[in-house]
């Protein structure tokens, strides 16, 4: 186990020192953001001086190095627009992501798996039939379109929800929560649901294949063979049998939901990293710009990184070869 966790972290590392040099040559040959910082009116002294204060007229590979270099010390830079440390910028609209991706991702997981073992288990049913059209829907209409139209029917024609914002908030071990308020949590239904639509559509399927390829094994004959009760079978055979791929698809939902909610924080004026990053390419904020990346290179390979480990645990097979 020992050996197949330094394999993982190696491999992290150098996607890590990759990442790290193609996100600052990308983002730092987009744009001249000192036209945007200075106003037209200013003298070539105080533009000069500007762009010295930022280190813009050094060569692109000692600005590399530079960045790099804070970059093991922790210091992601201060941002442009707002004159604070990126990562403290970051760090107060990372709760109200983290907030709608965890409601959002584990709701659609439970959700999705529930449904999609009972359309494995009774395909021929009505009730699958209408849960695999809801699939289908899922996958079809894009994340935007939904938010408008949950938007156009639950707040504009009905007033039953706001349409956006985060609302009322709750501070509970340090961190400020909304859906621990009634208000808040008629704030965060919406953009939720927007969501996580597409996340339970995945779910729905992935665990309808797995249970239908598993409910035609061998393991699945004999138990019932054996006599063993149907409930029985389902929750300790047929779960952990489909645990894997579901385990899979659930850390990279989670990475990749809570790197790119830009479109569902902008929609409903969330705000969270997703707005924060879109008003950041708008000014061509270059450090808040590359933390950003950054951080989300680092939360995938951190996903991954669990994921793997788990499945060690699970399946001894995979340490196995790992060793």
């Amino acid at each position: 186990m020992l050996g197949f966790v330094i394999q993982r972290l190696l491999q992290a590392a150098v996607v890590m020192a990759v990442m790290s040099a193609v996100v600052f040559v990308g983002v730092y040959a987009i744009g001249n953001p000192i036209e945007i910082i200075i106003p037209p009116e200013a003298t070539q002294e105080i533009r000069e001086a500007t762009i010295k204060r930022f280190g813009l007229d050094l060569p692109l590979w000692e600005q590399y190095f530079i960045f790099v270099t804070n970059l093991l010390q922790g210091d992601f830079g201060r941002s442009f627009i707002y004159n604070m440390p990126v990562l403290e910028l970051i760090a107060g609209r990372l709760p109200a992501t983290m907030e709608l991706v965890l409601i959002s991702v584990v709701t659609a997981t439970l959700l999705g798996v529930g449904l999609g073992v009972y359309a494995g288990y009774r395909p021929e049913s009505w009730i699958a039939r209408g849960i695999m059209a809801v699939s289908v829907l899922g996958f079809s209409v894009p994340s935007f379109w939904v938010g408008l139209i949950l938007i156009l029917i639950f707040a504009v024609n009905l007033g039953w929800l706001p349409a956006g914002g985060r609302g009322e908030v709750v501070s509970f071990l340090g961190v400020k929560w909304s859906f621990l308020t009634p208000d808040g949590l008629s704030h965060i239904f919406l953009p939720a649901l927007n969501l996580s639509f597409f996340k339970l559509a995945m779910m729905i399927r992935l665990a309808r294949a797995g249970t239908r390829e598993i409910m035609l094994t061998d393991t699945i004959k004999f138990a019932r063979a054996a006599g063993i009760p149907e409930r029985q079978i389902l929750t300790q055979h047929l779960l952990k049998l489909i645990s894997i791929p579901i385990i899979t698809v659930f850390g990279l939902e989670l990475g990749s939901t809570l790197a790119f909610a830009v479109v569902t924080e902008t929609i409903f004026s969330w705000p969270g990293v997703g707005k924060l990053i879109i008003d950041s390419i708008t000014v061509l904020d270059r450090p808040v710009m590359v933390a950003y990346l950054i951080l989300t290179a680092l939360l995938f390979v951190l996903i991954n990184l669990t994921v793997d480990l788990v499945f060690a645990l699970i399946d001894p097979r995979i340490r196995a070869r790992g060793a």
